[in-house]
């Protein structure tokens, strides 16, 4: 029974510990923006740095770099075909078929 309380107080003290660097994340980002815009202003570069794309974005951009390369094998499938079904065809008419 004291094991669980003692894991009970783990858990509460991990939670608060990652709640607590949450915020100090969010309040040096706050504190230091200004400075990183002078400072971006000071050498040149005005513009803030891209962002990175979030999960769904790069997710989205994988999916169709797949769909392009489906495509251009399906393109590249048909016109094989089509080549060979031609041949065929030309072999079948110089033959008198």
């Amino acid at each position: 029974m004291e094991e669980n309380h003692m894991n009970k107080h783990f858990h509460d003290s991990r939670y608060y510990l990652a709640r607590s660097a949450e915020h100090a994340k969010l309040g040096l980002g706050e504190t230091l923006t200004p400075y990183a815009t002078r400072l971006r202003a000071a050498v040149g570069r005005d513009e803030e740095p891209e962002a990175e794309p979030t999960r769904l974005e790069a997710v989205r951009e994988e999916l169709l770099d797949l769909e392009r390369k489906a495509e251009a094998q399906a393109r590249e499938a048909t016109g094989s075909a089509r080549g060979a079904l031609s041949r065929s065809g030309a072999d079948e008419s110089a033959d008198g078929r």
